[in-house]
């Protein structure tokens, strides 16, 4: 099969524009395309099956007996044909029998051909049909072939959509019942409660024609829609009204850059030259980044690839005149806004009066929307399956991530106690507010620092909205993980000297940064020594980072001269031995030594700590503590190493509860050395922002707490109407002897003791 053929899909295209100007009936049309694609690409079959009754029937061949035309149906995942449609992805076989669904039709007459090739036939984002080439020689067929394929697959979505020959989009799908209320369940993305009615983003715009008339009139239509969507772009960015240098800053910026991307320009001019319309190609090239976006593990480059998605659809509107999305035609009423995915500038696009919630078919917490949501205030609900199918343009929703959940088209009864929760939550948070300027000592005497976990400059602010003690963890990753490339030493100091000027005289423990296993960066080619298939336990964290020393030296310089004359309280993460902070701190020693001899003025004291997440550090603590001045116990990741749990499982996510003994035991064994040893010892992480579970941590003897500024209030409520000394004995006793059901008991313990848990 010479390769000459395939690669003018252009000219396939010509003759297939003729093919569709007939006026011959839909079945003349697909039997003239499979001759033509056949004689194009030299292929001795080629096929069309199309999605009809939730079946793939063979609906035209060249090359198959003719007589299975209209009688070989294949099941969604059944066969070779069954898989494509199924997946939506690529088959290209050089011996089709060896593939493992590969399903058998005599009445085809096939069994001489060896080699396959399928490609989807996508209409709305959905496959409807299948193409596919066959030939009697084994061999793969080349990529600009399949390429090929895949721009004829495109144009025949439209010559069968517009014959009525496949199912439509909403063919198995019921439509959403105007009466029925519906619960569903989602990812907690930011957390907060809120009512509105349903608004959908975007219904993505169908592409009516694909073949083009003039490639030039094309490309200029393209040219155009860039030059207006980036400037849409620029103006969007310069208009972001909160907070000064956040990190949604450089959110998007990322996105800016993709609006500027020579790469994607040039892929779309590409699509154009084979013959496509300006949407035809934005799409084909669109299809491109899906597929990709389905192979991508990882879920950072997958949130980028969405960014892309929301610009690609941005051009498609743009290009077509079609820029009516919700945001442009305003919000009339309180809105929860419904989408698939949204980038970071559609968001802002919206009127922050009206715009009460966000609920998304995809999303994640490390995406783009979400940094640019929680720092707007939005609470956002990710994950959630079937929206389009049941819910309504203008449904009443009640949403709360808080408790994962929304309601659509609610009873009176679950409005009513929906109202009561808001009512409740409202005013705990006003009694909470009211304890901003109150010391959280128990009612013995027993000052405990409360302190908030923190990622972005704008999350200072918490500090004087809650009251808390200063920043007890600073994730200092958080900028590399949204950045488009490694962040410079001078930007990272300015971040941290920001930090630390808006935090005053409260402390701010900085973490260094912890990326590498699931955090792993685009821009950062990191040598784990193969696949990680637990990226939690892997080479990450200070590990990576005492092997990038120059990753951990700009880090240090930067952090050390950003607290210029102050004290800088730095942490060293997923730490397993004490020579690995030894050697962590050696390092930073060294540089504050190297910026001396420059001249450079130095933070007033240095102050290194230690999380310890590792289980195997607490048998290491006679090493490590003379030299640390602090402890931070991370709960989160030292219950799954504790557990052997996978905490990104969800089977087992719920399945090991911080109060059990074995994890009470294994903090108690740490307590006593450490309070011996005069280090200051604490806990970050989720644990700590329970109030039932802090309640434990300080019948322990843990005296410093950092949690999520949401939690201060509820938690220092509960440490206000505590006995400490009580308490402790109580858990000192159960501890010797537990109870079958710990939980229980502590809790059993507050209700009868008059301990506030919210």
């Amino acid at each position: 099969m010479p390769l000459s053929a395939a690669a003018s899909a252009r000219e396939i295209l010509v003759r297939l524009h003729d093919v569709m100007a007939a006026r011959s009936n839909a079945q003349a049309k697909l039997n003239s395309v499979v001759q033509i694609i056949g004689e194009a690409l030299t292929s001795e079959v080629c096929s069309i099956y199309l999605l009809r009754e939730g079946v793939l029937e063979l609906f035209a061949t060249r090359g198959l007996a003719e007589e299975a035309v209209h009688v070989t149906k294949l099941a969604m995942g059944e066969g070779l044909v069954g898989t494509i449609a199924e997946t939506s992805e690529v088959l290209n076989l050089d011996e089709a029998a060896s593939h493992a669904n590969f399903a058998y039709k005599p009445e085809t007459g096939e069994e001489r051909f060896h080699s396959f090739a399928g490609v989807p036939i996508i209409r709305r984002e959905r496959a409807v049909g299948v193409l596919a080439v066959q030939h009697v020689d084994p061999h793969k067929y080349a990529d600009i072939e399949i390429e090929a394929l895949q721009t004829v697959a495109m144009v025949l979505s439209e010559l069968i959509a517009n014959a009525g020959l496949i199912d439509g989009p909403e063919a198995g799908a019921a439509r959403p019942q105007s009466t029925a209320s519906v619960r569903l369940q989602g990812l907690r993305l930011v957390e907060g409660m809120a009512a509105g009615h349903a608004v959908f983003h975007q219904p993505r715009i169908t592409i009516e024609h694909t073949v083009a008339e003039d490639t030039e009139a094309e490309r200029h239509r393209v040219y155009a829609a860039f030059d207006k969507m980036r400037e849409q772009i620029d103006r969007m960015t310069a208009q972001a009204e909160f907070g000064v240098d956040g990190e949604h800053k450089e959110v998007l910026a990322t996105y800016k850059m993709f609006a500027y991307d020579e790469g994607w320009a040039r892929r779309i001019n590409e699509a154009i030259d084979s013959g496509l319309t300006a949407e035809a190609a934005i799409e084909r090239v669109q299809q491109r980044t899906r597929q990709r976006m389905r192979q991508i593990d990882d879920p950072l480059l997958a949130d980028r690839m969405h960014d892309l998605e929301d610009l690609a659809n941005r051009l498609l509107r743009t290009v077509s005149g079609q820029m009516g999305t919700a945001a442009q035609l305003g919000l009339r009423q309180d809105t929860i806004l419904i989408a698939r995915n949204l980038g970071p500038a559609e968001l802002l696009e919206y009127d922050r009066r009206r715009l009460k919630g966000v609920v998304l078919e995809e999303g994640s917490l490390t995406a783009h929307v979400t940094i640019v949501a929680r720092a707007m205030g939005v609470p956002v609900l990710g994950r959630v399956r079937d929206v389009r199918r049941l819910i309504a343009e203008g449904d009443l929703m009640l949403l709360d991530v808080t408790d994962g959940s929304v309601f659509v088209r609610p009873s009176a009864a679950i409005e009513e106690a929906f109202d009561a929760k808001l009512a409740m939550r409202q005013k705990r948070k006003a009694a909470y507010a009211a304890l901003r300027e109150v010391p959280p000592e128990t009612k013995d005497g027993t000052r405990i620092t409360l302190m908030v976990n923190a990622g972005l400059r704008d999350d200072v602010s918490a500090l004087d909205i809650t009251g808390a003690d200063g920043i007890g963890l600073f994730r200092t990753e958080f900028q590399f993980l949204v950045s488009a490339t490694l962040p410079q030493r001078e930007r990272q100091q300015r971040l941290y000297r920001e930090v630390l000027d808006a935090a005053g005289e409260r402390p701010v423990v900085f973490r260094t940064v912890d990326i590498g296993g699931d955090k792993a960066l685009p821009y950062l080619t990191i040598d784990s020594g193969g696949d990680e298939e637990n990226p939690a336990m892997g080479w990450r964290a200070l590990r990576l980072a005492l092997e990038r020393g120059g990753l951990m030296k700009a880090q240090a310089r930067a952090l050390l001269e950003a607290a210029a004359g102050r004290t800088l309280n730095v942490m060293f993460p997923m730490v397993s031995e004490a020579w690995e902070f030894d050697e962590a701190k050696a390092l930073f020693e060294a540089q504050r030594v190297w910026l001396g001899a420059r001249g450079k003025r130095l933070p007033a004291e240095i102050r290194y700590g230690a999380m310890l997440e590792v289980p195997s550090l607490a048998y290491q603590l006679d090493l490590l503590l003379p030299n640390l001045d602090f402890l931070s116990i991370g709960t989160n990741d030292l219950t799954q190493f504790l557990f052997a749990a996978d905490r990104a499982n969800p089977k087992l996510a719920e399945r090991y509860d911080w109060l059990s003994p074995s994890i009470l035991r294994f903090l108690k064994s740490v307590v006593a050395p450490t309070r011996a040893a005069g280090v200051a010892l604490g806990v970050c992480g989720e644990m700590g922002g329970r109030p039932l579970e802090a309640m434990a941590l300080i019948g322990l003897g843990i005296g410093r707490l950092s949690i999520t500024p949401a939690a201060v209030g509820p938690v220092k409520a509960m440490i206000r109407s505590l006995d400490r000394d009580a308490l402790t004995a109580a858990m000192d006793t159960m501890l010797a002897k537990p109870p079958r059901d710990m939980r229980a008991a502590l809790t059993r313990w507050a209700d009868d003791n008059g301990v506030e848990l919210a």
